[in-house]
């Protein structure tokens, strides 16, 4: 009797490009800057459903703002955040040659990813706190903590202000909002969730932010995250960093 089945087939998915292709985004359909309406925060969720499926662009490709998504910053605001990003890529740049150097043991860059803990770490105050990842130098830097801080908590030195608690680069700054680093990818964002629920249970008016990178979110606490913030509504800001890595491995 012939068997009415068809063979399985196992689908390997492979990324469209390698680290130092030149990148193709022809498969993405790209909507034009400014066309994408901007809500007011009152509105429903399932009013914005649209959005989900479309692309918020705020800059041109003359790099400039344009649309409802324009912030209309002042010189000086554009200037402090620019300043910011500089110096994150400096430290980050300076850091990661005393690690080739053998200066220090361990860090991780966020090249490319400056703007995203940046202009969070210049809107939200310090008493929001934030759940970063190992990339977001930006926050603690846009915040105005010491720099020579940072550099001896990478060296491990007698002046590591956590007394070499962490690993080098895993900052912990209470007074800056910055939320000691967890190890474990994708533990960041439980731990936001759970700190804004207990900042609203107190009646509090801070709120959390976190960030995970889009290869994390395959980890199992970002979708039990996603499920405590949806029901019991959660002050939380969550990012998700699409820098198309997964550790070491592009995706």
């Amino acid at each position: 009797m012939k068997k009415n089945t068809q063979p399985l087939s196992l689908r390997v998915p492979e990324p469209t490009g390698r680290p130092g292709d030149t990148p193709d985004f022809s498969h993405i359909r790209m909507d034009a800057a400014g066309v994408m309406d901007r809500p007011e925060v009152s509105t429903a969720p399932h009013a914005m459903l649209d959005h989900a499926f479309g692309l918020i662009r705020v800059l041109d490709d003359e790099g400039k703002a344009v649309g409802p998504w324009n912030p209309r910053l002042d010189p000086e605001t554009l200037r402090r955040g620019l300043k910011a990003m500089i110096l994150t890529r400096a430290f980050d740049d300076r850091m990661h040659r005393a690690h080739r150097q053998g200066k220090t043991s361990f860090y991780m860059k966020c090249t490319g990813e400056e703007a995203i803990a940046v202009a969070q770490g210049m809107l939200l105050p310090r008493e929001d706190m934030g759940f970063p990842t190992y990339r977001q130098q930006g926050l603690l830097i846009a915040r105005g903590y010491p720099l020579v801080e940072m550099m001896n908590q990478i060296y491990s030195n007698a002046a590591d202000p956590i007394k070499g608690r962490q690993l080098p680069i895993m900052y912990s700054s209470k007074d800056y909002g910055f939320f000691t680093i967890s190890g474990n990818l994708g533990t960041q964002y439980p731990q936001a969730v759970g700190w804004a629920m207990g900042s609203a249970y107190r009646g509090d008016d801070k709120i959390a932010i976190t960030w995970i990178g889009d290869g994390s979110t395959a980890e199992s606490d970002f979708h039990s995250a996603l499920t405590f913030a949806a029901v019991y509504r959660a002050p939380v800001i969550l990012n998700i960093v699409n820098n198309q890595w997964a550790i070491s491995s592009f995706m």
